[in-house]
């Protein structure tokens, strides 16, 4: 069998296996562990030649899916904040794995992946620390590394993130951020500037996050410095509502809290909209944003048929969350979490604003003006300086919120309040309370926030373990990256057929004419011709471009172009090439139209 009469690969494929792709990814330049020379570091990864290609052209599209055609801002903010910001969000007292330590060996070990590893359990992230503790001993579940028994061993909480400190001497407490999120939260008082004040808009932001993971494993899939894509999208909860019919026939595969809990539940066959319809998906701005996503995933190279939306039990939800649904590929059998989409309610801003010293409301102007009772206090702070001290202002504070949220509390002759965790109670006559008419043209509110955030690192392992073949060509096995020309780290490869002076001139100058046009191009004039394609359908270059002496001698110039997932050959006109190709990247032609 010829390279050319080379039947369609995907009847002969074999899938990948994470060690494969490992090794395939080492070799090839797609990615490998950091400071090797230096015995390696674990969780830390650098992506090579074809892996930093691969991973921004996949930055790329998800920028012109999300924030481009969305119509939403980019910002790119530090990735290390000061410790306030995280004792506002909650990370401080809320961001934790449970850990457990080997009685023998001293090793630390994730605890919910040791029952996950051992045992049926597939959510053990969601069960209580006790449960866990339970498991391990029912189990007799052992270390990994060193096989001591961990039976008995405590459960314990390990906040994952990197501490540092800003500045010399005393210097700020500060940490590298877990998410990029808190870099758009914090600034969303000269954010909503920039969009007029003016909901619903969205912020997007790719960037550095880093988790001091217990235990990375799995390659690039649990490391601890990664990349994100998120968006946050800002809306007024009372009356925005997504365009759910750009997204209604969007066929997906669902995996509710329902089925994972019923003894017999499986994934959902459905579409967004009837998802919304029955209930399965309690937001639409949540469903909005799954029909989005889910053939961005098909266009970037995710296989479908592994391919789903599965919504986080309650156990596993991230303290924010009011509800999350997770992207989810399969690989090698498990289910690894591509993306989260969470609804996170006004938890971030409303906290930003009671620990910071701005406001995080947005001006909401009525259709027309209301006249409105709210109740005030005016105190008499004769009475409370010398009573209070400088604790005066507290008790102000304490009493216009009192007054805001429970008017009832100041009908008697005195009203109590809580400060620094003792009552005090304060006589009516001195707090100035009064009910007072006003007419209002509008009032400040706090916006929700709708949160896909993607993990780049894991789509980019998705999309290279997903796009894995091995068939036969001419006898001989083949290796080949079956991926999308829109993400592939080189669009086409072009070579001179022999080592020839005319053949060489002729090949780079096509590589610069091609260069011209804006594809990704690659030259080599190294090895035989089969040995060429074999390299570059290993790294999943989509076309190989042929320079033989048929392009020299005919008056007519043309050469040979190569499709890689069948070996399909055609001779194409030079002075047409780049056209030509440049219409197949874009999606204008096909190369069997040919």
């Amino acid at each position: 069998m010829s390279e050319h009469e080379h039947a369609a690969a995907d009847e002969s494929t074999t899938e990948a296996t994470s060690e494969k792709l490992v090794e395939l990814a080492k070799r090839r330049g797609y990615f490998f562990q950091s400071s090797g020379a230096y015995g390696g570091v674990g969780g830390f990864y650098t992506f090579g030649p074809q892996g930093a290609s691969l991973k921004g052209n996949v930055e790329d599209a998800w920028r012109d899916r999300f924030a481009v055609a969305e119509g939403n801002m980019e910002i790119d903010a530090p990735t290390i904040m000061p410790e306030p910001v995280f004792e506002a969000s909650g990370h401080l007292d809320g961001f934790d794995d449970m850990l457990v330590e080997c009685p023998d060996c001293g090793e630390s070990h994730r605890a919910d992946h040791v029952v996950e590893d051992n045992t049926e359990y597939e959510d053990a992230e969601s069960l209580p620390i006790p449960e866990v503790e339970e498991v391990i001993a029912e189990y007799e579940l052992v270390c990994p590394s060193c096989g001591a028994g961990l039976a008995g061993q405590a459960v314990e909480t390990f906040n994952l993130m990197f501490a540092t400190n800003i500045g010399p001497g005393d210097s700020d407490p500060g940490y590298l951020r877990p998410e990029t999120a808190q870099g758009i939260f914090v600034e969303f008082p000269r954010l909503k500037e920039y969009a007029r004040n003016q909901l619903p808009f969205g912020v997007t932001q790719i960037g550095r996050a880093y988790r001091n993971e217990i235990s990375p494993r799995r390659s690039i899939i649990r490391v601890r410095e990664f990349t994100q894509a998120e968006l946050e999208y800002f809306i007024d909860p009372e009356e925005d509502d997504p365009d759910l019919e750009r997204v209604a026939d969007v066929e997906v595969t669902l995996y509710p809290a329902a089925e994972q809990n019923a003894e017999d539940g499986s994934p959902i066959e459905t579409t967004i909209g009837e998802a919304v319809e029955e209930g399965v998906i309690s937001s639409p701005w949540v469903a909005y944003f799954l029909g989005v996503a889910k053939p961005w995933y098909e266009g970037v190279g995710v296989d479908m048929d592994r391919f789903r939306f599965r919504q986080h039990l309650s156990g596993e939800r991230a303290h924010y969350a009011a509800d999350c649904w997770d992207a989810e590929g399969e690989i090698d059998g498990n289910w690894i979490e591509l993306a989260g989409f969470a609804y996170r309610s006004d938890y971030d801003l409303s906290k930003h604003e009671e620990y910071s010293e701005d406001r995080f409301t947005i001006f909401k102007q009525y259709d027309e003006p209301k006249t409105v009772e709210r109740a005030t206090v005016d105190p008499d702070m004769s009475y409370l300086g010398p009573e209070f001290g400088g604790a005066a202002q507290d008790v102000v504070d304490e009493l216009e919120a009192l007054a805001a949220r429970d008017r009832e509390a100041f009908a008697g002759e005195t009203v109590a309040i809580e400060l620094e965790d003792e009552t005090h109670e304060i006589p009516v006559e001195k707090t100035g309370f009064a009910v007072e008419e006003q007419t209002e043209a509008g009032e400040h509110i706090v916006p929700h926030v709708v949160e896909p955030s993607f993990g780049v690192g894991r789509l980019v392992y998705t999309v290279l373990h997903h796009a894995y073949r091995e068939d036969e060509v001419d006898g001989e096995q083949r290796t080949y990256l079956a991926l999308e020309p829109e993400v592939a780290p080189t669009f086409v490869g072009v070579f001179p057929l022999q080592s020839d002076d005319d053949l060489e001139t002729t090949a780079r100058e096509i590589v610069d004419d091609l260069r011209g046009a804006g594809l990704s191009v690659t030259y080599d004039d190294s090895g035989n011709i089969g040995r060429r394609y074999r390299r570059q359908d290993e790294v999943g270059t989509p076309f190989c471009v042929t320079v033989d002496y048929e392009t020299l001698e005919n008056e007519a110039t043309t050469v040979t172009v190569r499709e890689r997932d069948t070996t399909d050959q055609k001779r194409l006109p030079i002075d047409e090439l780049a056209e030509t190709l440049s219409a197949i990247r874009d999606g204008e032609l096909a190369f069997e139209e040919l």
